[in-house]
């Protein structure tokens, strides 16, 4: 299984991004999809995931009201609309499939497969 982000990129504290994830296989309609992210010096954290049977979501607190996430399982793809953003915001940022659980878990370790991230810079 392969995942590959897109739509990272520098943006103005304030402004917006959309990030898309596009998996690869037969089974995503059934996988349990996860975004994180991680900045410098720091370990990868959760930021919003999206359960496959009833897309059902979670958010860190750090997100809520201005991420969402969102998927298309025609496209195999799933997004991360990220709106007002903040400097803080600035980190890599990666999707992540589990392909056993039907929850919108934060636990990372839950995760089988993970992209390769892509860049999110937010300046002040």
């Amino acid at each position: 299984v392969q995942l590959v982000e897109s739509g990272g990129g520098l943006v103005q504290a304030g402004g917006s991004l959309r990030l898309s994830c596009t998996t690869s296989g037969r089974a995503f309609s059934r996988y349990t999809m996860g975004w994180f992210h991680q900045a410098p010096g720091k370990e990868r954290e959760f930021v919003a995931a999206i359960s496959w049977s009833d897309s059902n979501t979670n958010y860190a607190d750090s997100v809520k009201g201005r991420f969402t996430i969102s998927r298309d399982n025609a496209k195999n793809t799933v997004y991360l609309q990220m709106n007002s953003l903040k400097p803080e915001d600035t980190a890599v940022y990666y999707c992540a499939a589990d392909r056993d659980v039907d929850q919108p878990t934060s636990n990372k370790w839950n995760y089988h497969y993970w992209g390769q991230g892509t860049q999110v810079t937010v300046s002040s």
